[in-house]
């Protein structure tokens, strides 16, 4: 196994994958249409343009086995220092401990760009994404109920968050 920094000329095509799969056969994504090209190329530009990470793991073979990023909390400029994050694994290679090593990634990214807090929404019925982020120092910050509607069912919307000890000065504007 191997850490990478995702491109999309590597990688696009492989999370794009990696994301269908989840809107097809999960509720880890609350969508219901496959994702196309096009939208990888802008989801990429979106990602460069604010600096925010796109990290993977490969096995021997290059093959992306899961990746993470995280990206704009909300639109607002007090927001700055919060983030949202995400984290997929392929079908395959689930329960390998991928996750636990991409989410351990993305925090040392986020201390790395001074964020403050790194949120997670996660269906409230994920039980293994709930507990890796627990072990890793997140809290529940509350459940929005019945906030998607998705394979025929409500689901709830968990968030996690973890408070970093970055900035050291934080400052407005």
């Amino acid at each position: 196994m191997q850490l990478v920094d995702c491109t999309p000329e590597r990688h696009a095509g492989a999370i794009l994958d990696i994301f269908n799969d989840a809107i097809a056969n999960s509720t880890a994504l609350y969508d219901y249409r496959a994702r196309t090209p096009e939208m990888m190329t802008a989801w990429f530009e979106a990602k460069r343009q604010g600096r925010w990470p796109v990290i993977g793991m490969e096995d021997e073979s290059g093959a992306l086995m899961g990746f993470a990023s995280f990206g704009t909390f909300r639109a607002w400029p007090a927001y700055k220092y919060t983030v949202e994050h995400s984290i997929y694994i392929h079908r395959d290679h689930r329960g390998k401990g991928l996750g636990r090593e991409l989410l351990q990634q993305l925090i040392e990214r986020a201390r790395r760009q001074e964020v403050h807090v790194m949120v997670g929404g996660i269906d409230a019925s994920n039980e293994a994404s709930i507990a890796l982020h627990r072990q890793l120092g997140f809290e529940h910050a509350g459940t929005v109920h019945q906030a998607g509607y998705k394979f025929g069912r409500w689901l709830d919307l968990a968030f996690y968050q973890r408070v970093l000890d970055t900035p050291l000065q934080p400052v407005e504007g």
